[in-house]
């Protein structure tokens, strides 16, 4: 009997506080990559599709509670490790009147940052690497990981492609989480070498690589990613797909009358674009089925939306 097709989200996801400080505020939860994981698996479900998520968590109730919640959503649970003593981290959205979101961290004890502390044993992650067939992790997934981590991770990246799995790389780029502009540059350079397809978001690549003031020439330089496939997200403006050896697709976002908060609009675009392509779809018509579901995410507030709210989506 043939397995499912087998993909695996690597990152962290913390405890979410939605509010205004010292006002009501009410806990959830999210992260740049569970969130695609989570809305991968939502619209995947009906292809087949087995999402994994990878990260640590602590030995806590809080944990306890967070993997309760993660197998609900369908994810598999085989690839995270328990650390005693570590928590999750936590983070507090803010989200002023246009629906743009101001963020505060408390991570530094977070149990994702030591995924990869694993003496001279191999991870879970590690061990199952012949029985993964796609790779998604981001930007931040590298940020949170000390330097020896992040190379583990791109010799695992290195070794899913080196026989033919596909590995996807959001460069979803935090300054803070960064010493310097110059250690991310160079993180996110050795995992494009490494990546099939590259997400991008053009104001992170505008900041990462210094031209603010020259969208046009951030975007053709995007484009340009030694990559075969490339898409660059530009919020509520045209995005662009080049795949290897032909020109570039603009696919028109969809219009949203009021938008209430844009959290996870590029994690739910990153979702639902690759149950699209790995279902079979060109990246075009991929591209679409994100830009619709992303237009329906901002109409939520919090990073993951009510599986109802977007039910209609998930039809054939």
């Amino acid at each position: 009997m043939t397995r499912p097709f087998r993909v695996v989200s690597f990152g962290e996801c913390m405890l979410e506080l939605q509010g205004q400080a010292f006002g009501t505020m009410q806990q959830s939860y999210g992260g740049d990559s569970f969130n695609t994981a989570v809305y991968l698996a939502r619209c995947g479900r009906r292809k087949g599709l087995q999402v994994d998520y990878a990260t640590a968590l602590g030995d806590d109730s809080m944990s306890d509670g967070l993997l309760v919640r993660w197998h609900d959503e369908g994810l598999g649970l085989g690839l995270v490790r328990r650390i005693a003593g570590k928590l999750p981290g936590l983070y507090l959205i803010e989200v002023d009147a246009k629906g743009e979101r101001h963020f505060s961290y408390w991570r530094g004890q977070s149990a994702a940052r030591d995924y990869f502390d694993f003496g001279a044993g191999l991870t879970p992650l590690e061990t199952q690497i012949d029985n993964i067939d796609a790779l998604y992790l981001s930007g931040i997934s590298l940020a949170i990981l000390p330097p020896e981590g992040r190379e583990r991770l791109a010799e695992l990246a290195r070794r899913l492609r080196e026989r033919g799995a596909m590995v996807v790389f959001d460069n979803n780029y935090r300054p803070r989480l960064w010493r310097d502009a110059k250690d991310a540059k160079a993180a996110f350079s050795q995992m494009l070498t490494h990546a099939s397809l590259a997400l991008l978001t053009l104001d992170d690549e505008m900041a990462l690589w210094g031209d603010a003031g020259s969208p046009a020439a951030a975007l053709e330089r995007a484009l340009a990613t030694n990559c075969p496939e490339v898409v660059v997200k530009r919020g509520a403006q045209t995005t662009w797909v080049r795949s290897e050896g032909l020109a570039p697709i603009a696919v028109p976002t969809e219009p949203v009358a009021l938008v209430v908060d844009t959290t996870a609009a590029g994690d739910s675009f990153a979702g639902a674009y690759l149950a699209a392509r790995i279902s079979g779809l060109t990246p075009a018509l991929a591209a679409a089925a994100g830009n619709r579901l992303a237009a329906r995410v901002v109409q939520h507030r919090g990073a993951v939306i009510p599986v109802e709210a977007m039910a209609d989506l998930l039809r054939p």
